[in-house]
């Protein structure tokens, strides 16, 4: 084929593709669509503004068996220099509604593409308590929820009353109870298959008092000011924290502060990278921070292949020292 009837085939499937989704684009570059700002660009993208564009959108590519990823506040996520060869369907869906649950509680119902930071200030609000710990935190519900994000102890798990999900295999809406999300540490249901795509939660938060709930807020965003690197570009925490005990003696005798985690069966993975010397390593124009080792800076114009690079280093640093295999909690696109 040559390069004219390439162009021409090309053409003609864009043609196809934005008569049955009209609104989408071609060749967006995702870089301002993530918080890492690296990447390249999407051969297709669309904006779903609602839940039924994000349907719509699943089964076109469905019928033409183009792959999709769902994009949500673009955190947690590092796109190939390569960019991705089908489409992104960049959730936008805002409705958002806070409803009695009694005298004690209310419970939200809110849309996947609602962002984290619009929840909190709708809950402080209503004089709600329950998500201050996510403050700061730059993803979508959907994402959270996805991914069962948390922090300081607490997660979305144990907010999440039920989820409304799109059933990709069998294209049927579904309800899920918590119990039936499966949630696990940085993990879920919908993080496990790819066929369950999460169109709304509804999320339960305890009345309190707001000059308590500013407080506490405030207290998490100043830790994360304090002990983050919030001045550079970054996909936030790169690996989850390893779960369980290190017994080697020798270890132990080194490091101390390895008694005070094996008794929370939780070791920092920034910890594990900074006793691996690792921290401010750099290659190209990313680098593992100084402030906090789990975090992975774009210093300007950061190449995919070199986060990838120092990904592997540090697994296979950590490993070396700990034999601990670290698991990445970014995606990779």
């Amino acid at each position: 084929m040559t390069r004219n009837a390439k162009l021409q085939f090309k053409t003609q499937n864009y043609r196809k593709v934005k008569k049955e989704l009209p609104g989408v684009q071609k060749n967006i570059s995702l870089k301002n669509y993530t918080t890492f700002k690296i990447g390249g660009s999407a051969k297709y993208f669309y904006l779903a503004k609602t839940k039924k564009d994000l349907m719509k959108a699943i089964l076109m590519a469905k019928e033409k068996k183009l792959p999709f990823f769902i994009l949500g506040g673009g955190s947690n996520i590092l796109v190939a220099d390569e960019g991705y060869k089908g489409i992104v369907i960049k959730v936008k869906s805002q409705k958002l509604k806070v409803k009695s649950a009694g005298q004690k509680s209310k419970i939200i119902e809110i849309e996947s593409g609602v962002l984290l930071s619009k929840i909190i200030t709708l809950a402080l609000k209503n004089n709600l308590t329950g998500l201050e710990w996510a403050v700061g935190i730059p993803g979508t519900i959907g994402g959270a929820i996805r991914g069962n994000a948390g922090a300081f102890g607490k997660s979305m798990a144990d907010l999440v009353q039920g989820v409304e999900i799109f059933d990709v295999k069998n294209e049927k809406i579904k309800i899920f109870k918590n119990k039936d999300c499966k949630f696990k540490y940085k993990n879920s249901i919908f993080k496990q298959n790819p066929n369950l795509i999460i169109l709304s939660a509804v999320i339960r938060l305890k009345k309190g008092k707001q000059e308590d709930i500013k407080k506490k807020t405030k207290e998490y965003s100043d830790y994360r000011k304090k002990n983050q690197p919030l001045n550079f570009p970054s996909a936030g925490s790169v690996f989850k924290n390893y779960q369980g005990k290190i017994k080697n003696q020798k270890l132990l005798e080194k490091f101390p502060e390895l008694k005070e985690f094996n008794k929370k069966q939780i070791i920092p993975a920034g910890w594990l990278i900074e006793k691996s010397g690792l921290k401010g390593k750099k290659i190209g124009k990313v680098k593992i921070s100084e402030k906090h080792a789990n975090f992975i800076v774009n210093l300007g114009k950061g190449k995919a292949k070199h986060v990838i690079k120092l990904i592997n280093l540090a697994k296979k640093e950590v490993k070396s020292k700990f034999k601990i295999i670290l698991e990445e909690e970014i995606e990779l696109l």
